[in-house]
């Protein structure tokens, strides 16, 4: 009796689309919808890439796959956008990696991602765009014309959590769900910091203007009944909570789908329906980053107070603005010919 009789290795036979579908199962499993989506769209793109080279996946063996298969991808892709060729190709090498991880063929997974840097392009960086100006508006309306005293109730308390919030966002460059998740007690008010957990669970310091804090000690002053009879301890509790009967006498913190929705009310409210999807929380992010550069020409204080950890990222909001590079044309062109 042989080895084969004894351990039958029903892997072995499986075609290359097989082992497709099975991975995709894989990924549905532990990815979002929409990334199962994409990868299954940029698996069956790359087997019909091996079916233009003459591997029928339907039939071939997933043992005569091999590595050069993703450099013909590459060339297969150059149709689609650098951001649709970079998905794809993270879907391709998923699969090989799948495919060693199951033990279902050998692959030199070094070489795949070598082939990959040869031979993908980079897409292209677009510079954050967002309306300074009517972030500013925003500002203003919050800030100096809207009458909170002629509030009162959960609608006023919505009123003077959703100022806070983005005065927070606006003066902090927090991402949304780091605002979202802060706790009271996370505040350091004397030296206006607040310690949090950023991207990558690096733990980060955050500092807070006088207006943002002005305005959460407004709002905190207003719920102080509210948090009082929470029975918790209020350094536990969210910095910024719900005001819904959802809610009820609970003191729960918000979301992020709230967070996004207190910016897009906010635009629709002040600045109309038109403008909305114009301005998103992290608008206010590149807002707090450009105002940090145009009013230090500091890059390096840029990229500490944003908590970018490639300066690579802040030198992207480096660059002018149409009403100054306007000025500056004006300067040099129009004022020079008339000498």
């Amino acid at each position: 009796m042989s080895d084969d009789d004894i351990i039958p290795p029903p892997q072995r036979s499986l075609s290359i689309s097989q082992a497709a579908s099975a991975y995709l199962d894989s990924v549905a499993l532990a990815r979002s919808k929409n990334t199962a989506r994409t990868y299954q769209n940029g698996i069956q793109v790359f087997l019909l890439c091996l079916q233009t080279n003459h591997l029928d996946s339907e039939r071939a063996p997933v043992t005569s796959l091999r590595e050069d298969a993703i450099g013909w991808f590459s060339a297969f892709l150059k149709g689609y956008s650098p951001t649709t060729e970079r998905l794809y190709l993270t879907a391709a090498t998923g699969f090989y990696e799948y495919l060693a991880a199951e033990d279902l063929l050998p692959i030199n997974l070094a070489r795949v991602r070598m082939l990959i840097r040869q031979r993908a392009r980079r897409p292209g960086i677009r510079l954050p765009q967002f309306p300074a100006d009517a972030i500013d508006k925003i500002i203003t309306e919050i800030t100096a014309t809207r009458n909170y005293d002629a509030l009162d109730g959960p609608e006023k308390l919505r009123a003077l959590r959703d100022r806070a919030f983005l005065l927070t966002l606006a003066d902090t460059g927090l991402r949304v769900h780091e605002a979202c998740g802060l706790r009271r007690g996370d505040l350091d008010w004397p030296n206006g910091q607040a310690v949090i957990i950023g991207k990558g669970n690096r733990e980060d310091i955050v500092r807070f203007s006088r207006r943002a804090q002005t305005a959460l000690q407004t709002y905190l002053t207003a719920r102080a009944a509210f948090d009082g009879s929470s029975g918790r301890s209020l350094s536990a509790l969210p910095l910024f909570a719900r005001h819904d009967k959802g809610a009820g006498k609970k003191v729960k913190p918000i979301t992020t789908a709230t967070g996004r929705n207190i910016v897009t009310d906010s635009v629709r409210e002040i600045l109309g329906d038109e403008a909305v999807g114009t301005i998103t929380p992290h608008s206010f992010r590149h807002y707090f980053v450009t105002r940090v550069l145009r009013s230090s020409n500091n890059l390096k204080l840029a990229q500490e107070l944003a908590r970018h950890r490639n300066i690579a990222v802040t030198q992207r909001y480096a660059h002018l603005t149409n009403d100054e590079l306007d000025k500056g044309y004006w300067r040099a062109i129009e004022e020079s010919a008339g000498e």
